[in-house]
């Protein structure tokens, strides 16, 4: 076992990509939500903070757009992330984005590494809120299966709309979550399904399937099962301006 009483049966590095690619429209900000001022420091830093000082963690990817190459570059620089081994230019969706962080993954310092890394944290850079808990939560599931995904149980009744705007029907609420990132994996599982969606992805559009989450693409190319692992109701996405408000009391709250 490891300091925190995990196993080391899985060999390799354990690797967190967060992703900082997207634009934020929903914010009417011209600066993109994941750089936004958030109690004196990027809402970008909060996550990295925390990947950064984990024991769980050995090296970070940093997946940026390519307008926020080099904010993102001066970010790791300003604040001192010795983790971070890259910072690679994202894609036109976020699953183009994800797969250039999967094989920025597999280099370091611009050389093959000798082993690929064992296990991936694929988490959102507009969530400031993942804590060490979660990421240790995280990496406990993936001694027992290869995929897991963070999420809280929903606190609402849903409702699944038909194509008309009428309930077609009213799950179980005890059986919704509501999913959020990190979203983990044995790397060479979810690499693999990656590649496979990037071959297949004229395929997929044409069917009209929308990529939203890591997880589906799992689902979608594997038959492996996807674990469900409690995170947190703080564990927000910043996505509209009422968010850094919430966002804001979250911090103050936890001083």
């Amino acid at each position: 076992m490891d300091q925190n009483g995990i196993h080391n049966s899985i060999k390799g590095d354990r690797v967190a990509i967060v992703l900082a690619a997207g634009k934020g429209s929903r914010m009417h900000s011209d600066v993109a939500k994941q750089f936004l001022p958030l109690c004196g420091k990027p809402v970008l830093c909060y996550s990295l903070d925390v990947f950064e000082q984990s024991d769980y963690i050995d090296r970070i990817i940093l997946v940026a757009g390519r307008e926020g190459m080099e904010t993102c570059s001066e970010i790791v620089k300003e604040y001192g992330y010795k983790k971070v081994s890259s910072v690679v230019t994202g894609g036109k969706e976020r699953y183009h984005s994800v797969r250039n962080g999967l094989n920025a993954a597999l280099y370091e310092e611009d050389s093959a590494v000798e082993n690929p890394p064992a296990l991936v944290l694929i988490h959102d850079g507009a969530r400031p809120f993942v804590s060490e808990e979660i990421i240790e939560e995280n990496i406990k599931a993936l001694e027992e299966c290869s995929a897991c995904v963070t999420g809280v149980p929903s606190k609402d009744t849903v409702k699944i709309a038909d194509s008309e705007g009428f309930v077609a029907s009213t799950p179980e609420r005890a059986l919704v979550w509501n999913v959020q990132t990190p979203q983990s994996f044995h790397f060479s599982l979810v690499h693999k399904a990656y590649e496979q969606l990037i071959e297949k992805e004229a395929e997929i559009l044409e069917k009209g399937i929308r990529i939203t989450d890591d997880a589906m693409v799992v689902e979608y190319f594997t038959n492996e099962r996807v674990k469900l692992v409690e995170g947190s109701y703080e564990n927000i996405k910043i996505t509209t301006p009422e968010d850094l408000i919430i966002a804001e009391n979250i911090i103050k709250r936890h001083k």
